[in-house]
């Protein structure tokens, strides 16, 4: 490598030279401020690199210790290349470590952002900081920070998910959550409206039954947002208040199965309608507030399979007949009398899982 490309790791402000100069010269810090007519704190300044070298200081350097104008002039610039050089350095590794942080092959997959050309790096970094809203890298380590600490998760982020996906889902949802127009917050409505969600559970068309779902949860406050995790994020569910009269609720169709879905559908309305409203719930597969978790597992069995018939299901037989007729008997859907049977360890894991049905994301009306 030659000269002319050389960049160094380390920095060399002109002060070390012009120290060494009045060393050789035996010139004292004092001695050389009265010879310029620099104050002391101008001069520890210069020495320091903190003041730079303009024309009149170098033809002062060059009339008292040495070395042409133009030496120092150039000294000067080649310091200052240098500072550049190394931060820019370290912002571009900064900004790599962040986007390994983040699925940026996902955010693009989806469309959440574009894939840019050029100097791919910037190209990815200035779309992932226009994506979450922040001028910087530590902009956005200082915003979330609380996000990631703070809040009252369902799962702990460090047994399946991480972080950065986490966060990235939390905030294309809240993205589109803001766009939907929605009435004002009223738990009373949201809660009376469930027995009529409950009756799309028999409806096997996505494309039918979530356009509806949308609406009947927008009529009481909620924004009801379907949008695929990213690798990374294992989430199925997330609620929050974006605002005081305003809830989000974030499904990701995780498991693609009907019994999943509408299980974490009503495990989440039970967050909206029983919990908190500055805590954020995601339903992870790990209970972290077991309390607050039991709660909404028990408010969305009681939706599917209501208490009075908890004595049927625990004495049907277990044939596939007997389940489709007791389905149609509850109003429910065959894939979640399943799933309740499977959760009650009458089914297996395995069996009659047939009778669920599966989803892909073409059919999904997504956000």
């Amino acid at each position: 490598m030659t000269g002319k490309h050389f960049q160094p790791e380390w920095m060399s402000p002109p002060g070390a030279t012009i120290c060494d100069l009045l060393e050789q010269h035996n010139l004292s810090r004092e001695r050389f401020s009265e010879m310029t007519g620099y104050s002391l704190e101008r001069v520890d300044r210069l020495l320091s690199g903190r003041l730079s070298i303009t024309q009149d200081v170098a033809d002062a350097l060059q009339k008292l210790v040495g070395g042409s104008a133009e030496f120092w002039l150039s000294r000067e610039d080649q310091y200052r290349n240098d500072i550049s050089h190394l931060q820019a350095k370290g912002d571009l590794h900064a900004a790599r470590a962040w986007l390994n942080e983040l699925p940026v092959r996902d955010m693009k997959k989806f469309g959440w952002i574009k894939a840019g050309g050029g100097n791919v790096i910037k190209s990815d970094l200035d779309q992932c900081l226009r994506f979450f809203d922040v001028a910087s890298v530590s902009e956005w380590r200082k915003k979330y920070h609380g996000v990631m600490s703070a809040v009252s998760f369902r799962t702990s982020l460090s047994f399946e998910s991480q972080p950065g996906p986490v966060l990235t889902w939390l905030r294309y949802g809240e993205m589109q959550a803001t766009k939907i127009k929605c009435r004002a917050w009223n738990a009373k409505g949201f809660r009376t409206t469930l027995p009529k969600i409950r009756q799309l559970t028999r409806n096997k068309d996505p494309n039918s039954f979530l356009p509806i779902l949308k609406k009947l949860c927008a009529e009481h406050g909620v924004a009801l947002v379907i949008a695929r995790a990213p690798a990374g994020c294992h989430a199925s569910g997330a609620t929050r208040f974006i605002a005081p009269d305003k809830a989000m609720m974030l499904l990701s169709f995780r498991y693609l199965s009907d019994d999943q879905f509408w299980f974490t559908f009503f495990h989440e309305a039970a967050h909206l309608l029983l919990h908190s409203h500055r805590a954020l719930f995601i339903e992870d597969g790990n209970d972290v507030n077991q309390d607050e978790e039991d709660d909404a597992n028990r408010f969305a069995e009681d939706i599917l399979v209501p208490p009075e018939y908890r004595k049927t299901v625990k004495n049907v037989s277990l044939t596939k007949l007997s389940i489709i007729q007791l389905a149609v008997k509850l109003g429910i859907s065959r894939g979640i009398l399943v799933g309740q049977l499977q959760h009650m360890k009458r089914l297996s894991p395995r069996q009659f899982n047939r009778l669920k049905r599966r989803f892909n994301w073409p059919q999904m009306v997504t956000d």
